[in-house]
């Protein structure tokens, strides 16, 4: 963890923003923006990219993987612009946070990949290059969403020690036992070989 370099009244603050960016309903908002239909309707109900895509367009779960992702990329720039790197690591959490458990949603969002994958280019510009590259080579050799996002959060451990980014280890391990508890249910399916490839009905 960086050292403390904010005030608790300035880190309850960014806290707040960086839930409230994060827990902004892109997949949702796009669907309905389109003429898509409900998207909790749709496949697996979830409000990330992969559901958006079983609408059959391209274009709007591209959308939605680069705006979930910039959400958590705005949260950490304009918290560390303004307060420094503590406060960006705590926009980082309380945007993934707002992903997963947004209030507009009854706190029923999504699985927060992307977002995780915004917010670690935007803590450590080559950890989340990495992660990023690990969750593509990992989705074309199984073409399963979920196994991708698992093993591009777990690597992303693995980079941040060998590229000796120890300031954001912590807060990455907490990413990532969340995005496994997210994917609890993905990982059964994968323990009993029933998950879904890209495409599939779940997510």
């Amino acid at each position: 963890m960086p050292e403390i370099d904010t005030s608790l009244a300035a880190l309850g603050l960014w806290a707040v923003i960086g839930y409230l960016l994060g827990s902004i309903p892109f997949g949702l908002l796009l669907t309905r923006a389109m003429g898509l239909g409900n998207l909790r309707a749709i496949g697996s109900g979830n409000i990330g990219a992969t559901n958006v895509l079983r609408t059959g367009n391209k274009t709007a779960a591209a959308g939605t993987l680069l705006l979930d992702g910039g959400k958590g990329v705005v949260a950490v720039l304009l918290a560390r612009m303004s307060a420094g790197e503590s406060a960006a690591q705590i926009a980082a959490l309380a945007a993934f946070l707002g992903h997963c458990y947004p209030v507009w949603l009854g706190f029923k969002g999504g699985k927060g990949v992307a977002t995780f994958l915004g917010l670690m280019l935007a803590l450590s510009f080559p950890v989340g290059l990495l992660s990023c590259a690990t969750w593509l080579a990992a989705a074309a050799i199984s073409r399963i969403s979920s196994l991708s996002a698992l093993v591009a959060a777990s690597w992303s451990l693995l980079w941040c020690i060998l590229l000796g980014k120890g300031g954001i280890f912590a807060l990455t391990l907490v990413l990532v036992a969340l995005i496994m508890w997210r994917h609890r249910a993905n990982i059964a399916r994968l323990r009993a070989g029933i998950e879904p490839r890209i495409g599939g009905s779940n997510a």
